[in-house]
This record gives C-alpha cells, structure tokens and sequence, in this order.
C-alpha cells in the first residue's frame, strides 16, 4: 500500500513539531508528489486536511505554505491551549499504572534528548509531551486537537524568536507528571497553567511596529555608523514596495530542495 494523505499531513505535522520546517514555508504540490512518489492529488488531499486544521494556507496564485501567525493569534492560540490542557486536569482523579508509565518514558526521552546534540528530537519531545499527557488522561479527540496547536505555537515559537529554554521545559514537566502521580489534581493544574504562561513570556510578542521591514532593516543598520544614515528620499516608500514585490516573485518560483531532507 502506497503512501496516503494522512501519513503526509502527520509528516508535515512532525517536522513543525521539530522545527524542521519555518513558518511560511512554501509546501509545493509537484515536490511534495516527487518526494512521497505519489500523485499531486493525494498531496493535494493532504494539504487541504492541514489547511483546514489551521496548519497551512493557500493562496490561488502562490500555493501552499505554513502559516505565520501574528501576534493576536499567538496569543489567540496560547489561550485555546490553556482551555484545552487545564480543563483535561481540573478535578482528575489519579492516573492508572501505565498512563504514568507511558508518562515517565516520555519524560526520560526528553532528559535523553537534552544531554544529546539532536535539537530537532528535543522540539518534538518537548511538543509532544502535551499531546501524551492529553491521551493518558483519556481524551483522544482533544489529543489530536492539541497536536495541531501544539504545531502553531511550535511556529509561533520560531516565528517570534523563543528565549524560553528547553531543560526548564522538561523540569516543569516532570513537575507536572509527579503531582498526577501524588493524585494533586490541583496542583497539576496549577504548574501547567505556569508553564504555558512561561512558555508564552518568553515570545517577543509585544513589540509593535507598521513597518514591515523593521526585522531586517535592524539586522542590516551599520554597526559602526547607525547613526549616520542619509535620510530617505520622497521615493523611499515606493522602493520599498517594488521591493517587496520582488521578495515575493523570488520567493514563489525559487524550488525548495531542502524539504527532502526534512520531511
């Protein structure tokens, strides 16, 4: 049996989940039909299923890509997870044997992946804890949800320059399983509602600015004579736009060989 639109979504989903993939990234049809060798329709099928999970967008004149959220979404997402994650917690009785067995495992694959060198594994484990927790609580419908804004904050993550770091992710994760395993329901509840707010505080999202060339015109201002720049000409704004034109012509024909080895 070939490969189907599902596996292909849940690829895609997996290489978000290790940060293998940016934000905006283009998903072409013909590279992804070579790369999976199957027909551009089931590509397509496959695409369609993340476009209306929330994953990617389409435009009829560029195609696919990975969604960039903005920032209201960011936040917009955070607190879908927050809903989801500490409504599953609220009032739990005591996790089973090997719901706390399967947890503890995944704990010592994420400590296995911080002492190793595989950053990629470390993003999925981190995520993927989440969506673990979710199924040995006993709701997999809201699993699978979760799985899909765990991909949005992954992008979200990277979009928006992440300061929060790995190994405290882990320790507050640990926190987490070990109050399930004392049957501190509350407790749970409370140190996961900390640790998506510390996940969110360590995003960049307050910095509000209507240019949008703020990121690179900051990246490129002289290091030694930034404040000596000529001042910009009457015609600067119309430069700026033939140039964002030509960003986004370059962006939809240049190929992306690299999905290969991601995906």
């Amino acid at each position: 049996m070939g490969i189907t639109a599902t596996d292909i979504s849940q690829r895609i989903i997996d290489a978000v989940l290790a940060q293998k993939l940016a934000p905006g990234t283009r998903l072409g049809e013909q590279q992804l039909a070579l790369l999976f060798d199957c027909s551009r329709t089931i590509v397509r099928e496959a695409l369609t299923r993340l476009a209306a999970r929330g994953i990617v967008t389409v435009s009829a004149r560029r195609g696919w890509y990975l969604i960039a959220p903005s920032r209201d979404e960011a936040r917009e997402a955070f607190e879908a997870r927050r809903v989801i994650e500490l409504g599953l917690l609220r009032g739990r009785r005591p996790l089973d044997k090997p719901a706390l067995t399967r947890l503890k495992k995944h704990l010592a694959q994420e400590k296995a992946a911080l002492r190793g060198d595989d950053v990629g594994a470390r993003s999925f484990l981190l995520g993927d804890f989440h969506v673990c927790l979710a199924e040995c609580l006993g709701n997999s419908l809201l699993a699978d949800t979760l799985r899909d804004y765990t991909a949005r904050t992954t992008l979200i993550a990277m979009l928006y320059q992440s300061s929060h770091d790995a190994a405290q992710s882990c320790q507050e994760h640990v926190a987490i399983v070990a109050a399930l395993e004392q049957g501190d329901a509350d407790r749970a509840e409370a140190l996961m509602a900390e640790h998506l707010a510390s996940v969110q505080s360590g995003l960049q999202l307050e910095t509000q600015t209507d240019d949008p060339l703020h990121q690179l015109r900051q990246a490129l201002t002289p290091v030694a004579s930034s404040t000596s720049a000529p001042p910009q000409s009457s015609t600067a704004p119309a430069r700026r736009s033939r140039a964002r034109t030509a960003a986004v012509d370059t962006a939809d024909s240049a190929p992306a060989p690299y999905l290969g080895a991601l995906l």
